[in-house]
């Protein structure tokens, strides 16, 4: 099988742009391979390939990708052809509820926080008609409403969406499978989406411009950097039936620490439903972790529930952060991760890589400033490097992507060649990943000083 983000780019083997992606040829392998591990694996098991296909070109067209969608539609034609049509007809209900929002895009959704409150906006809703649940079952249309919530609306999720998946007859597996196939897609269509927008854009800087350490007179006023208002979308539902049904086996925690803000560092993470017992786990489930030590952290033995997906994940992720190299700067990586994290509203991971892009850089009041003001408007950081990567991957970030000519012209025009542009796309896409696996798993609790 050719490479699929090649593919959805129209790149072609060989080319300059397939060239850079060897630099980073862990990335490019273990992509692929979360291809085959979450779309095509060898035994399919529950999860059938048909509803794999399912949620894959559902996902892809919300995402607004018409390559994306077709790819993978054209796979479910191949298992259900009915099921194909159904899906597209009811993308076609939701694109008609995106475009009443006008040019407002995702990701959608309210923060629990009141402090975050001004950043709450409004999206669209899905309602699945019997005709289409009869045509793909309920185990499917929940699957549905579940890829939905998370590609449109990351910051809604909430303990009861899980209760619901589990109430219409999934398992805690088959859960963190559909968690890693709908956030997988989420990547690759905006890696391939940054790819396309990077091979047809004019041609490249050859001068780079150095970083030069900030100062005080370097700041600027960047206004209030809130995003647009309106009223709670729907992470403001009540909490479903469904809860009360599956008993214990989604925890709420009602004592929970919740951060209020955006901070660097100082977070923990739990999750909503049981991660694999450390005691428990198996060979394969060890080796997929890649570092013995994550056996002690419930984010990963959760993930390990798909052994295979999550080893492909952190191969890719090492490589995309870790691998320097050449490509650009650890630093730049990380404050386009944070940047991803702040605006689909994940606290947990923002926390995270603000800190590692402050530590790498020296500069953790620019970073802050980031967390404080967000990304509604164009980036303010005092530095053309830094705010180019800012607004590429918020660009990158939105859904659909608005990722095009014009941020790769800012990030050109700032110094960057193109093998430095991969680099900002894969960290930036690759945290779309990230993100969602953290913000509908789990989530973030303080930790108290000196623990």
């Amino acid at each position: 099988m050719p490479d699929i983000i090649n593919l959805l780019a129209g790149l072609t083997d060989g080319e300059p742009l397939d060239v850079i992606r060897d630099h980073r040829s862990q990335a490019k392998a273990n992509a692929q391979l979360s291809f085959e591990a979450l779309l095509e694996p060898e035994d399919p098991g529950p999860l059938s390939y048909r509803d794999r296909y399912v949620f894959a070109a559902f996902t892809a067209g919300l995402l607004g990708s018409a390559a994306g969608e077709e790819f993978y539609r054209d796979l479910l034609r191949d298992e259900d052809e009915a099921a194909s049509w159904t899906v597209a007809e009811l993308l076609d209900e939701v694109v008609v509820d995106l475009d009443s929002h006008g040019p407002v895009r995702g990701p959608f959704g309210s923060y629990e926080s009141a402090a975050l409150t001004g950043e709450n906006v409004a999206g669209p809703e899905l309602s699945i008609d019997v005709g289409a649940r009869e045509v793909l079952g309920e185990v499917t249309s929940a699957g549905i409403e579940f890829a939905h919530l998370l590609t449109l609306h990351p910051r809604d999720a909430r303990p009861e969406h899980l209760a619901r998946l589990l109430a219409a007859g999934w398992d805690e597996d088959g859960i963190v499978t559909l968690a890693q196939l709908v956030s997988f897609v989420s990547f690759q269509i905006r890696f391939s989406v940054g790819l396309t927008a990077l091979a047809h854009a004019p041609a490249a800087v050859t001068d780079p411009v150095p970083l030069r350490p900030l100062t005080s007179g370097d700041l600027r006023d960047p206004g209030d950097g809130k995003g647009a208002t309106a009223s709670a979308g729907s992470g403001s539902r009540s909490p479903i039936s469904a809860l009360a049904e599956v008993g214990d086996r989604v925890r709420t925690y009602p004592d929970l620490a919740r951060p209020e803000v955006f901070q660097q560092a100082g977070l923990g993470w739990v999750p909503w439903i049981a991660p694999v017992a450390e005691a428990d786990l198996t060979a394969a489930q060890r080796e997929a972790l890649i570092e013995a030590g994550r056996a002690k952290n419930p984010y990963f033995r959760l993930l390990a529930r798909d052994p295979a997906a999550l080893r492909a994940r952190t191969l890719t992720d090492l490589d995309i952060f870790f691998n320097v190299s050449d490509g650009v700067g650890r630093a730049e990586r990380e404050l386009a991760a944070t940047a991803a994290s702040r605006l689909n509203g994940c606290l947990f991971c923002a926390s995270i890589h603000s800190d590692r892009a402050s530590e790498e850089s020296g500069r953790r009041e620019v970073v802050q400033r980031l967390l404080d003001t967000g990304t509604a408007g164009r980036s303010s950081l005092g530095d053309p490097v830094w705010d180019a990567v800012v607004d590429a991957s918020v660009a990158l970030s939105l859904t659909p992507s608005a990722f095009g000519p014009e941020q790769v012209g800012a990030l050109r025009e700032a110094g960057l060649d193109d093998a430095d542009i991969v680099d900002v796309i894969g960290a930036a896409a690759f945290f779309n990943w990230a993100n969602r696996l953290m913000l509908s798993l789990g989530e973030p609790e303080l930790i108290a000083p000196g623990k």
